[in-house]
């Protein structure tokens, strides 16, 4: 015999006004085409709990205890790379088996799911030490002091987007269906890469780099490109130009360079992509230009110097108009890694 459907709220109500009113469970019973049984079950729990909505039921006797699901969260979260399998293990070790379902919801009715670990710089003691410097020494500084930094880096670009993901709706069984796969090519069909730069004014240069940069490729762009985006961008006098640590950009050759020109260079923290704000505009600008699906490397840059200077100005000034939120963040993290 099948599960017989449960009474709607709204006849439940019905019953015990019914009931309310003076009539007896027969007749009741009779008017509704409800079973007298059923129709005196729901009034003496009415009379009981003072509603007619069901109540949470008890369900099956829980696998794990209390103190075994603290147990097993612990674990977790003291080692977040600890997969399903090995938890049951362990478990079962300690005289627990539970199933890998088992062991999921409890993670998840805890707030923990499986994602996957984002990949950021390694950070050695020496990083988040001058990490945490670089923000404490500047959490001071305002708006205006930030709207004069010149930001840069360097990108690289894939034709296809290799790195990209693409999610499809199929059935099982289905995943090799044409229509349901990614085509891919090695090494991503080639790729470029570019030296930008920009503050919060707007964009300015977007320059190729030809082959492997050499620091004598790196001080030429910025002979060529440096002064020129800083009058652009109407940066004036005491702007600040922002660089990493790369072995080329802290070479002799460039630092002779910068002295001579007079440029001021922010002291910059190694291992620390999450403090520059450009990493966001390479974001914007690498979903942009695999939007429009480049089919050759020429194309590909064209591509990109076309939606370099179509990024508004408006979004790099909020954009670095909410820098001290970043410092902030690595204060918090004690040096650590951020969102940003």
């Amino acid at each position: 015999m099948g599960k017989s459907k449960e009474l709607s709220v709204d006849l439940k109500k019905r019953i015990i006004d019914l009931n309310k009113s003076g009539k007896s469970l027969g007749a009741i019973s009779k008017q509704l085409q409800v079973p007298r049984a059923t129709v005196q079950t729901i009034i003496r729990k009415y009379k009981v709990h003072g509603t007619v909505v069901s109540l949470p039921r008890s369900g099956r006797k829980r696998k794990l205890s209390h103190a075994a699901e603290r147990r097993l969260v612990r674990m977790v979260k003291s080692q977040p790379r600890i997969t399903k399998k090995q938890v049951c293990k362990d478990l079962e070790a300690d005289g627990t088996q539970v199933s890998v379902s088992t062991v999921k919801r409890v993670l998840h009715r805890h707030g923990l799911r499986g994602c996957r670990a984002r990949k950021k710089p390694l950070l050695q003691k020496r990083h988040l030490k001058t990490r945490l410097k670089f923000a404490a020494d500047h959490m001071d500084k305002d708006k205006t002091f930030w709207r004069k930094v010149l930001w840069s880096d360097e990108t690289k670009i894939e034709l296809f987007g290799h790195n990209t993901q693409q999610y499809v709706w199929r059935r099982k069984g289905e995943a090799f269906n044409p229509r349901n796969t990614m085509p891919t090519v090695k090494h991503g069909g080639g790729s470029i890469m570019l030296w930008g730069c920009f503050a919060a004014s707007g964009t300015g240069s977007l320059q190729k780099v030809n082959g492997i940069m050499k620091k004598e490729d790196y001080l030429q762009i910025l002979q060529e490109n440096l002064k020129p985006s800083a009058r652009r961008l109407g940066l004036g006098r005491s702007w600040v130009f922002q660089q990493d640590n790369d072995p080329k950009h802290t070479s002799k050759v460039v630092k002779e360079w910068l002295n001579q020109a007079r440029i001021k260079v922010l002291e910059w923290p190694s291992q620390s992509p999450d403090l520059n704000p450009i990493e966001n505009m390479w974001t914007v600008l690498k979903k942009q230009v695999h939007a429009r699906k480049p089919s050759h490397l020429a194309e590909l840059h064209q591509f990109c110097q076309e939606e370099w200077s179509n990024i508004r100005p408006e979004a790099c000034q909020e954009l670095v108009d909410g820098y001290q939120k970043r410092l902030v963040a690595v204060k918090m993290a004690k040096g650590h890694v951020t969102k940003y």
